[in-house]
């Protein structure tokens, strides 16, 4: 069976903006921008049995996503979405939803043993049930699939030791500023600088990479033999929900090419300014950047 799958298991949602509702949730952002680039992609989350949730279903249709949506007896997620004067956002995000109670099927372990890359965050794991499948789910992965871990931190739904054991699970980490001075706090590495940080990640969890995102102040990739940095371009922003979800679909879809690091770099940080540019996580791509590939 042939490992040709990329899959972003975790939460789905609405993002509730000031102007409406747009599809959310950073798996499954992941898997939307990764299909973009002609990846077949996929993904795994779970929907309530309400209007909500058939409309993601609609939507994901709409896009030519292929997903796989258990039914469960909880609501459908929803986050409230406020942005600031710069389109940063600020979320709001609702608790015992579906999300939260995603189920190991055995359509999930088929699906685990024909996938090639999955990516994976904190956030759904804040529930034993969800955490519980995502765990079961990369277990049952191919032995070279790449496991990829946005970390994704959000409010108060993360600990030391979720943290930890998704990062001995990881082959990359995907981290913003804000997130490493949190980890740094829970690993009681306070006072030393965001590479130090880093490097201290990458090193203590095997880790073959590291990508470290800084809003407009750019970003890092951090390899065994390198460290890069890209500036970030300057773009008028509509709002930055999602930015980090494109990047990491750009960089890992290159990677996927055969592109060096810093080519895949370079088109993380197109896309995901491209996206700043326009409302919500999903837009549709330019040409110019998915002919990129």
């Amino acid at each position: 069976m042939k490992a040709d799958t990329i899959v972003g298991i975790g939460e789905i949602l609405w993002d509730v903006l000031p102007e409406g509702k747009v599809l959310g949730g950073a798996p499954a952002n992941f898997a939307y921008h990764v299909s973009q680039f002609g990846f077949k992609s996929c993904a795994v989350s779970a929907v309530g049995s309400d209007e909500l949730g058939q409309e993601i279903r609609r939507v994901l249709d709409e896009k030519r996503m292929d997903y796989v949506l258990e039914d469960v007896p909880f609501p459908t997620g929803t986050v409230q979405v406020t942005l600031d004067s710069g389109g940063i956002p600020q979320y709001e995000i609702c608790e015992n939803v579906a999300w939260d109670n995603i189920i190991f099927t055995d359509e999930l372990a088929d699906l685990a043993a024909r996938t090639r890359v999955v990516c994976f965050g904190s956030l759904a794991q804040r529930n034993q049930v969800s955490r519980a499948a995502i765990k079961r789910f990369i277990a049952a992965l191919p032995a070279d699939a790449l496991k990829v871990f946005d970390i994704n931190i959000r409010q108060h739904f993360y600990n030391k030791e979720l943290i930890e054991e998704s990062l001995r699970s990881a082959n990359i980490l995907k981290i913003n500023d804000d997130e490493v001075l949190i980890v740094a706090d829970l690993f009681g590495w306070e006072g030393r600088s965001e590479m130090e940080i880093c490097q201290l990640l990458r090193h203590n969890y095997a880790l073959d990479m590291l990508v470290l995102t800084k809003g407009t102040k750019g970003s890092y990739v951090l390899s065994a033999d390198k460290t890069l940095f890209r500036p970030t371009p300057v773009v008028q922003v509509a709002d930055t929900v999602g930015a980090g979800d494109s990047f990491t679909a750009g960089f890992v879809s290159a990677l996927l090419r055969g592109y060096s690091l810093e080519e895949a770099h370079r088109l993380a940080v197109d896309v995901s300014a491209y996206v700043c540019t326009c409302r919500g996580a999903m837009p549709v791509l330019p040409d110019n950047l998915k002919n990129r590939l």
